[in-house]
């Protein structure tokens, strides 16, 4: 260290050996090393050094949850957020969920709208039900580093809206994405930037009737991705009336403020007994969906915004799984599609299916409700 000290290339050069090893290291441990002496600070907590280690970091190997827990006379409602290892979470649900080391708490009135980056977005939502209009504002947190944004202004819009969180690489920035849809199947999107001080207004999406299936928007290729009833010649009074052509996916790009539509994959030739669902995993866009009452299927766009790329992925018996005949929350897809996890038959009760080796495992989370979402530890602080 003295000769480096004394050779400015000797010390570059150490420096960047220093980086390129660190940047290997977890985020949790690299939290504990900015504290082994000023340089190493300094070197973790560049910017540069940021990207390259989330660059390297794995992806798809977190789910984090937020959960309610179950009230006993007397007590607050509370509202944790967790993260757990997919492979902790299969092992033992229960000891992965309960472990104080992974909780955070969060206020019971927030909404987690999404996760990018390790960043996570969360919403406070104060909704006046009887005129139908929501007060939302927006943060982002990162549990690992503690890190929280300011609030977003506050955006005043109906009930009948719709969130989306993710990353604008063009412009190193993170945005949440509302659609608010008034009574006539108008639907207006509101963007806010991080990087910004106001909400932009966009008025040119199509009309639909409503959101499909989860209100939150799916990230993917820098776009947020909506599963969507398009609005008919006229209303419908029930599921009979609703036709294969009325299905689409509202995908918002995140870098030019425009939206296009993405159609269903063409094998599917009939309504489906209820809802389909959209997922991600990977760089990948999955659909699922209830055939005639006996089977999930799922399909899956190998190429982002190719509509001809859609290919079933995935057709398997409901019988087989042991899950409800209803596709419930949480459906969620890891390991770039190989495991799909599904709301078994009781509230209670998560089924987990392997597709390479056609096994299924059941798990039960005693009074527990919860979502989930893909997380990846990180040490991004954006402006």
């Amino acid at each position: 260290m003295h000769m480096a000290a004394q050779h400015p290339t000797a010390a570059l050069l150490l420096c960047e050996v220093v980086m390129e090893i660190l940047s290997w290291v977890p985020a949790k441990p690299l939290m504990r090393l900015k504290l082994v002496c000023k340089s190493w600070n300094s070197i973790i907590s560049h910017p540069h050094f940021v990207k390259l280690h989330l660059h390297r970091s794995p992806k798809n190997s977190i789910l984090l949850f937020t959960r309610t827990q179950a009230l006993t006379l007397g007590e607050e409602e509370k509202q944790d957020l967790v993260l757990s290892s997919v492979e902790s979470f299969i092992r033992n649900p229960s000891s992965s969920l309960d472990a104080q080391e992974n909780r955070h708490s969060l206020h019971v009135d927030d909404l987690v709208s999404g996760s990018c980056n390790g960043l996570v977005c969360v919403a406070r939502m104060l909704c006046d039900h009887n005129n139908g209009i929501c007060d939302n504002w927006f943060r982002l947190w990162n549990p690992l580093t503690g890190f929280v944004s300011e609030n977003s202004p506050c955006l005043r819009v109906n009930v009948n809206n719709s969130f989306g969180f993710g990353y604008d690489e063009s412009s190193d920035s993170y945005k949440v994405v509302t659609l608010n849809r008034d009574s006539s199947g108008t639907v207006t999107a509101h963007v806010y930037s991080f990087r910004g001080s106001s909400w932009k207004t966009i008025n040119s999406l199509p009309a639909f009737l409503y959101f499909a299936e989860d209100i939150n928007g799916h990230f993917i290729g820098g776009t947020l991705n909506w599963l969507v009833l398009r609005k008919p010649h006229g209303a419908y009074n029930d599921w009979a009336d609703v036709t294969l052509d009325m299905f689409m996916i509202v995908s918002f790009d995140l870098k030019s403020d425009t939206h296009k539509q993405i159609l269903l994959p063409k094998g599917i030739h009939e309504i489906p007994d209820q809802m389909p669902i959209l997922g991600v995993s990977g760089n990948s866009l999955y659909l699922l969906h209830n055939y005639k009452n006996t089977h999930l299927i799922a399909w899956q766009m190998k190429e982002f915004g190719d509509e001809n790329s859609w290919t079933q992925l995935l057709k398997i018996s409901f019988h087989h799984l042991g899950v409800v005949k209803t596709l419930l929350p949480p459906e969620f897809i890891f390991e770039n599609g190989n495991i799909f996890m599904l709301r078994g038959r009781h509230r209670f009760e998560v089924v987990f299916y392997d597709r390479r080796d056609n096994s299924v495992k059941r798990v039960n989370i005693n009074n527990l409700d919860f979502d989930a979402f893909d997380y990846v530890e990180s040490l991004v602080q954006p402006c």
